[in-house]
């Protein structure tokens, strides 16, 4: 014979959150450690600028642009997707408000079944 819980707690958005702080704060950790092992100084050349830092800042620079390089294109493209989104939603709310039928029966038109109410 098998007890069951009393209680089942679900997981929630504030536990999320202190799982995302807790890993937040070892990354951060070992990027501190990571720079205070690599103190050695190297020669920065970028467009003409020349410069002097210490190769893990040096490092963790060049791996923060790399996300820029990402992270700005992605974001660019979930704006357009929202733009995209909403534009289809105001279409659709046009359609129900004028009384004529919805995306949905136009889809279910096609395969000759009548659209769900």
């Amino acid at each position: 014979m098998t007890k069951e819980p009393h209680h089942v707690i679900k997981r929630t958005r504030m536990g999320g959150l202190w799982i995302a702080i807790g890993s937040f704060a070892v990354v951060l950790l070992l990027l501190l450690v990571f720079i205070l092992e690599n103190p050695h100084r190297v020669d920065i050349a970028f467009f003409g600028a020349h410069g002097h830092l210490p190769l893990g800042v040096a490092m963790l620079m060049a791996a923060v642009l790399g996300v820029l390089l990402v992270a700005i294109p992605a974001a660019a493209r979930i704006v357009q997707l929202r733009a995209t989104a909403r534009k289809h939603r105001r279409a659709d709310a046009e359609l129900a408000a004028s009384g004529e039928a919805g995306p949905a029966a136009a889809h279910a038109g096609a395969e000759g079944q009548r659209a769900p109410r």
